[in-house]
């Protein structure tokens, strides 16, 4: 495989670095971030455009190119399946989420559990486990996939090589905070699809086009491959072309793909801290919903620029991304459990020419460094606001600002710290670990935050425990895995039935019933929240603000005045009507008084959230509507054609 070699690629790489550090210097100079609102959430000015970009450079990592192209290459398109999905959920996100995120005026979504169901421990939980799983598997997979890259086309030292991206991509975020993301995750988006389409063009060209592809790839079997074992390992899959497989003996059971690219991913756009915090900065819910659009189109791109370029990659270069034989698979990759991972840089090397080559070493930088960039702030802001704000009640916004830049940095030493682990991972085995890890924890935070928005009778109690007991089961099948290895091609499957004939996406469902039936028989044998203090964090609450603006002139509609109020000229105080008793003693009054007040303050605060969020006229309310639907017609026209 030939490396850049050129010094006009590694010119073009150069201007890359120093135009993202000048974009992310020059946001990192705007009014406000040194507050914390500035810093974490890009003091809510955010318009639909960057949203949009934002949301698909923290999405589209390295991992993507490898992994997607490598999928492709290995069994076809039905990996696809997962990166459409997340067009059902960003609308949903737009136009379920987000009214209730945006008025309730929370920075991190631990914390708006911890305003639905009240109390701290599910708060810290998830805060907890949201900041691990970005440590050991987001930064882990993306400096892992960023690093085939990398090595394949330099020859580079891995650890420097990735030291250095991490280095440069914590500069900006720590100085700029949010709006220095989501500026350089626009210019990166720009670059990331200028040279992805440019090389999917050369390889549809180069394979004749994509129905030629369809006759080539079932043929592209490499030359080591021996008829007479009647093996199909090496061979291309008969469904390669398909979205939707065999529910029972296909490598992904179309039932269980629909749920798990659906409800179960419901985890990572509507609730994870990466994705929903660039709609938190947004200026309004029309700039948000119009940001979620943005991201829903680009997301119907990796199928035409990744996946099928993977396929063509495996048709054009067969012995070596196909490879079936461990010694050749060694030789051509470092790795053999096979080279698949290899299909897209061999794609770049080989069809770019000087220039293109460098752009693309761009492009895959740009991808490593949006979602490294992404998964820092988000961290830092988990970090800063659920953690430090915890233990320190007291502190200021400059405090809280340093401690999330420090904790940026800390994340930096703690990713070169598993580079090692990463490098000797062989291989597609830490995607697979990646995989499970989503597929095995997700599925409970998924029930108790679609429970928590639909369903006001769910409580603190039926949803930590939902959250607990869910993930424990999934950590059990996790260890399973790790003990019970799968067997490789051609290989007796001896692992324990819940392992061999229980595919993880139907193990996922399963997580999802059953911690949806834990959060909600819990709840309903425990006592029912109070209804009044999650006014407005339910989808049912929420819209109410709209009907009527001052819900205080509405609820307080009983005075009670004591005879010595009345005489000596005090204020008077207004409560429930249920609470007017003549009985009541003037410090229970008082102390209820004091109460009730407070949480009308509170509710005060979110419907003028309420109404300065949802600022959005009837015109610009149709045209997001029609792009919603017109958005869904291109999905639905993509799987009929695809499926």
């Amino acid at each position: 495989m030939s490396k850049l070699s050129d010094w006009k690629d590694f010119l073009i790489i150069g201007i890359y670095f120093a135009f993202v550090l000048a974009v992310g210097i020059a946001s990192s100079c705007r009014k406000g971030r040194n507050s914390v609102k500035g810093y974490f959430l890009a003091g809510r000015n955010m318009h639909w455009l960057p949203i949009g970009f934002s949301l698909f450079a923290s999405n589209i990592g390295s991992e993507h190119f490898i992994g997607l192209a490598g999928s492709g290459a290995k069994s076809g398109i039905a990996v696809v399946a997962f990166e459409w999905g997340a067009v059902l959920l960003l609308l949903m996100l737009g136009w379920l989420f987000l009214p209730i995120y945006l008025t309730s005026g929370v920075y991190t979504m631990p914390e708006y559990l911890e305003r639905r169901f009240g109390g701290r421990r599910i708060r810290l939980y998830m805060s907890i486990i949201s900041t691990l799983l970005y440590i050991i598997t987001k930064i882990s997979v993306d400096v892992f996939a960023g690093s085939v890259f990398i090595q394949q086309a330099l020859g580079f030292n891995t650890y420097i090589s990735i030291t250095a991206l991490l280095v440069v991509t914590a500069i900006y975020t720590i100085v700029g905070g949010l709006s220095a993301v989501i500026f350089t995750d626009t210019l990166q988006t720009i670059i990331m699809l200028t040279g992805s389409i440019i090389l999917a063009v050369l390889a549809y060209v180069k394979v004749g086009g994509l129905w030629a592809l369809e006759y080539k790839y079932p043929h592209a079997i490499p030359d080591t491959y021996d008829p007479s074992t009647n093996s199909t390992c090496g061979l291309p899959r008969d469904d390669a072309f398909h979205i939707l497989r065999d529910p029972v003996h296909s490598d992904l059971p179309w039932p269980g793909v629909v749920i798990r690219s659906t409800f179960v991913s419901l985890w990572y756009w509507c609730t994870d801290q990466v994705i929903v915090q660039r709609t938190l900065a947004a200026k309004n819910i029309a700039h948000a919903r119009g940001g979620t659009i943005v991201a829903g189109y680009l997301k119907i791109l990796p199928l035409f620029l990744i996946i099928i370029p993977g396929m063509i990659s495996r048709v054009l270069f067969t012995d070596e991304v196909a490879c079936i034989d461990p010694a050749i698979c060694k030789e051509v990759c470092d790795n053999e459990s096979g080279c698949s991972n290899i299909a897209y840089p061999k794609l770049v090397l080989e069809l770019a020419p000087v220039g293109l080559k460098g752009l693309m070493m761009a492009v895959m930088m740009s991808a490593l460094m949006s979602s490294l960039t992404s998964i820092f702030n988000s961290a830092a802001t988990l970090f800063t606001m659920d953690i430090w704000k915890k233990l320190r009640p007291v502190a200021s916004d400059r405090e809280l600002v340093i401690s999330g830049r420090i904790f940026v940095a800390v994340l930096v030493g703690v990713s070169v710290a598993w580079i090692p682990l990463v490098k000797s991972a062989q291989g597609g085995q830490l995607f697979i670990y990646i995989q499970a890890v989503t597929g095995y924890i997700a599925p409970p935070v998924c029930s108790v935050f679609l429970l928590a928005v639909l369903i006001p009778r769910v409580n603190e109690e039926g949803a930590f425990w939902g959250i607990l007991i869910g993930q424990l089961a999934g950590i059990v099948r996790l260890v399973l895995d790790f003990i019970y290895p799968a067997p490789g091609c051609g290989e007796i499957d001896n692992r324990p039935v819940v392992l061999s004939a229980i595919n993880f996406t139907y193990f996922s469902a399963m997580m999802l019933v059953l911690s949806a039936l834990i959060t909600i028989i819990l709840s309903f044998c425990t006592s029912q929240p109070d209804y009044d203090k999650i006014y407005g964090l339910t989808v049912w609450g929420v819209h109410k603000f709209g009907v009527k603006r001052n819900r205080l002139a509405k609820r307080r509609h009983t005075i009670i005045r004591s005879d010595s109020d009345v005489a000596n000229g005090k204020s008077v105080f207004m409560v429930e009507k249920a609470y007017d008793t003549p009985r009541m003693s003037a410090i229970s009054k008082e102390i209820y008084r004091s109460n009730i007040e407070d949480q009308y303050a509170e509710e005060d605060k979110m419907a003028e959230r309420y109404q300065e969020t949802m600022k959005i006229s009837s015109g610009v309310s149709l045209f997001l509507n029609f792009n919603a639907i017109l958005l869904m017609c291109v999905f639905v026209l993509c799987y009929a054609l695809f499926a």
